[in-house]
């Protein structure tokens, strides 16, 4: 049995002191799990513009980052059944910072490829973290309340969101840069070259301390008083029915529930990386465009903070992730059929894109409700069944690519075709797929 094993603890036997730090030491990881993920909202059309790429290449970003979670999901789980949480989570603080660091050669030669192995790298940290993270809040405190305790973290996660791009923008992007992008078109391709190398060399010294902040994130972590708690404790009458169970394939609503997550993400990635890429298509600068990833991210504070205040006092987490996929599927067909020019915080846009900014808060308690559905009455599984779900983040690698394909095909409006099937099979499992215990009738 491994030292990390031996050491772990009931989650019943943690004070209510204990469970406060832990609470807020993994609330720490969510921030750090917002801000280098969702910074990909203002990377995707910084590098479109710097590498010259299309549409599709340039959601390339999204894939390497997330395609990470696919692959590595499953031995994160084993690595930290081997070496522990902490250890784990110091490893995945590491592994981000070398993928940052691997930023400064990519830049240096402006070669989109080596950004995207730095990307893959970061999401390969990230998802030993996540693989981490997510079962531990899940597990910490009563089930009815655990979508209460995701949509803490959710807050963390997407005030994180908020800040990145925003941050990101105003340290690499200068007032004159429109002029910059309008003038690259009629330049020499000397001319052309050099001004796309120092528009691209500017992510250095903010990826380089990054790299630096990171890496003494993993070695506070490490020392920090988060306890290893056990999350895969069964009752009797859990292991009871458990019994027989050799694989997670025995349990339908795990797998249901990794196809719910894996669409899911790539719903809301969609809605916060293509918004930019959508207000651009309506001649509003990417100097003005830049806060619009910020809107969508607040709109999901906002469903956050209402499912804090909500469950389980007033409605249940089942309920809310039902309402929530079901305002998924209305605002996708207000975005492609809703039209008209509208005035609001100072943009003059279609109103379509307001619907897009909403999908932020129909999007925001669907992650919280379907993990401890799909985690429910895994036991011994926990873990691996953690892991699985984990994987569907891969949602986000692939499906901005099914969206730039159509945007590069028709046009970025009618690319929001694809979240429609999304959001039906959502409703699929909020209604009567997390209920399935089992494949034959």
């Amino acid at each position: 049995m491994s030292t990390a094993l031996t050491k772990t603890v009931d989650v019943s036997a943690l004070t209510k002191r204990d469970t406060v730090i832990s609470i807020l030491i993994i609330g720490l990881l969510f921030f750090i799990f917002g801000f280098v993920s969702w910074i990909n909202a203002i990377l995707i059309p910084y590098f479109k513009i710097a590498c010259e790429l299309t549409n599709f290449v340039s959601y390339l970003v999204a894939f390497a980052f997330y395609i990470s979670y696919l692959v590595m999901s499953v031995p994160s789980s084993f690595l930290l059944k081997k070496i522990g949480f902490k250890k784990g989570i110091m490893v995945g603080f590491w592994v981000m910072a070398a993928g940052a660091f691997i930023f400064l050669p990519a830049a240096l030669a402006r070669t989109y490829e080596i950004f995207l192995i730095g990307l893959f790298t970061i999401g390969t940290g990230l998802s030993i973290l996540q693989t981490a993270a997510n079962p531990y809040i899940t597990v910490l405190g009563p089930k009815e309340r655990a979508a209460q305790r995701i949509s803490i973290m959710g807050i963390c996660n997407k005030g994180a969101g908020i800040l990145a791009p925003l941050l990101f923008a105003a340290v690499i992007l200068k007032a004159t840069d429109t002029e910059l992008f309008n003038a690259i078109g009629s330049m020499t391709e000397v001319e052309k070259n050099a001004a796309l190398d120092e528009l691209i060399r500017r992510v250095i010294v903010p990826y380089a301390c990054v790299g630096t902040v990171l890496l003494g994130l993993g070695l506070m972590v490490r020392f920090s008083p988060l306890p290893e708690i056990n999350t895969e404790k069964e009752s009797a009458e859990l292991a009871s029915a458990n019994l027989g169970k050799t694989n997670i394939f025995h349990f339908p609503h795990l797998i249901l529930g990794a196809v719910a997550i894996f669409l899911h993400v790539g719903t809301q990635v969609i809605a916060i990386d293509t918004i930019i890429g959508y207000a651009n298509s309506m001649q509003i600068s990417l100097l003005e465009a830049k806060v619009f990833p910020s809107y969508t991210l607040f709109a999901t504070i906002c469903g956050y903070i209402l499912g804090i205040i909500c469950i389980p006092k007033y409605v249940s987490q089942v309920t809310v992730l039902k309402l929530c996929t079901l305002m998924g599927l209305l605002f996708t067909l207000m975005i492609i059929f809703a039209n008209g020019q509208v005035r609001f915080l100072g943009h003059t846009a279609d109103v379509s894109i307001w619907f897009i900014v909403l999908l932020g808060l129909a999007n925001s308690m669907v992650w919280a409700g379907i993990w401890p559905l799909a985690l429910d009455g895994l036991g011994r599984f926990t873990k691996l069944g953690a892991s699985v779900l984990i994987m569907g983040l891969c949602g986000n690698a692939i499906l901005p690519l099914f969206y730039g394909s159509l945007a590069d095909a028709y046009d970025v409006r009618s690319a929001y075709w694809v979240l429609f099937p999304c959001y039906l099979y959502l409703i699929f499992y909020a209604f009567y797929g997390h209920r399935i215990k089992r494949w034959t009738l």
